[in-house]
């Protein structure tokens, strides 16, 4: 098990989600843990609770886990994945208030570096503030 951060990457479309996870791979290698999931469980563009646990439970760290989303409803979504997640893990997820593929190669670049879940969250979320 990696003791960097993980990263996960939530899209309403899956092509963007699996994107964006391919460029961070190609950025970062593979000493992050990386997950990503997209769209309706019934196809076509959304995204499903369900999908994104088990995207937390792939790219789990016990550095703890990054979320980067692309709209409201996969923020919401996120939002509610972590509350289902147990106690013990909840407190180790956050959401990145970030542009999804920049923060996520953002956040990748600092989680191999071995920095702790805030630093993560923060380097991905300054693309907000420029």
């Amino acid at each position: 098990m990696s003791t960097n951060v993980g990263i996960v990457i939530v899209s309403h479309s899956p092509d963007v989600a699996k994107g964006a996870a391919d460029m961070v791979r190609q950025m970062v290698g593979d000493d992050v843990p990386l997950a990503w999931c997209g769209g309706a469980p019934g196809g076509g563009l959304g995204t499903s609770v369900e999908a994104i646990m088990a995207a937390i439970d792939r790219a789990w760290s016990e550095a703890g886990v990054a979320i980067l989303v692309d709209l409201g409803g996969a923020e919401t979504n996120s939002e509610m994945a972590i509350e289902m997640l147990p106690d013990e893990r909840r407190d180790r997820v956050v959401i990145c208030n970030a542009p999804v593929v920049e923060g996520a190669v953002m956040a990748g670049t600092e989680a191999s570096a071995g920095s702790p879940l805030e630093h993560v969250r923060r380097t991905a979320e300054e693309l907000r503030a420029a």
